[in-house]
Order: structure tokens, then C-alpha cells, then sequence
């Protein structure tokens, strides 16, 4: 735990949170500043400050936590989808730096903005990212 993360805090219950789910390893609650009706936050109990931090394990489970509480979230508040949402970094839109995954159930026509319009991948581009992982 860091002692001046807000979501550390609120993930060891030193702030009250509505929380939908908690286990050994994670908090899940929702959001107080909600981009749709039911918007949760899945936080991991230890500190890791991004994806980059976190350990594989834990970043198993927050799947497995996030497949569990989205099929309840998108079930019982009748949502016609569901957007996972995990930012790393100021430029990705990270404005905590603990690791979350945001749940964030869509309704048809709502005016939730989790988009980006396709580029084209290049030839230039495609061989210097296949380069990476050869």
C-alpha cells in the first residue's frame, strides 16, 4: 500500500466506498464521477502503479474479477454492452496512478465516448512492431 494513494485508501476501507464486490485481493466499487449508470472501478488491493507494475497473477484474476461483475452489471441493469477501460500513463488518460479497470455497461444511443476512428496500418509500421517481437 502507498500511503498517498487515494485508491489504496479507499481499497483497504480507510475511505468509505459503495463497493459491489470484495475479496482478499480486490475492491470493486463504483465510480463517483460515472460515464454510465452502474460505472465500476476494479482495484487491486497491493499497490502497482500501472498494467507495467502489476504483477501477472494479480493481473490474471482482475479479469476473472471483471468477467464476474461486468455479466452482473450488464444482467441486472439491463445494459445492451459493456466497456473494459484500463489506462496506463497521463498521455493513455491514467489520472491515478494505481492500477483500475473501469466497467463501464452501454446502453443503446448513450453518449459514452470510448471510440477512436481507424487509421491504416503501414507497411513502415507493421515490420518496425513485427521487428519487436521476433
Amino acid at each position: 500500500m502507498e500511503e498517498n494513494c487515494i485508491f489504496c485508501k479507499i481499497a483497504r476501507g480507510d475511505i468509505p466506498s459503495a463497493t459491489l464486490y470484495e475479496d482478499e485481493e480486490f475492491r470493486v466499487i463504483l465510480d463517483l464521477g460515472p460515464a454510465s449508470k452502474g460505472h465500476a472501478l476494479i482495484l487491486p488491493k497491493k499497490h502497482a502503479a500501472n498494467l507495467f507494475e502489476l504483477p501477472d497473477e494479480t493481473a490474471a484474476k482482475a479479469l476473472v474479477v471483471a468477467k464476474r461483475i461486468a455479466g452482473q452489471l450488464k444482467g441486472g441493469l439491463h445494459a445492451d454492452g459493456l466497456n473494459l477501460v484500463q489506462n496506463n500513463g497521463a498521455a493513455a488518460g491514467q489520472t491515478v496512478e494505481h492500477f483500475h479497470i473501469h466497467l463501464i455497461p452501454r446502453y443503446q444511443d448513450d453518449t459514452v465516448n470510448v471510440k477512436w476512428q481507424p487509421g491504416e496500418l503501414s507497411d513502415a509500421d507493421k515490420e518496425e512492431i513485427l521487428k519487436l517481437f521476433r
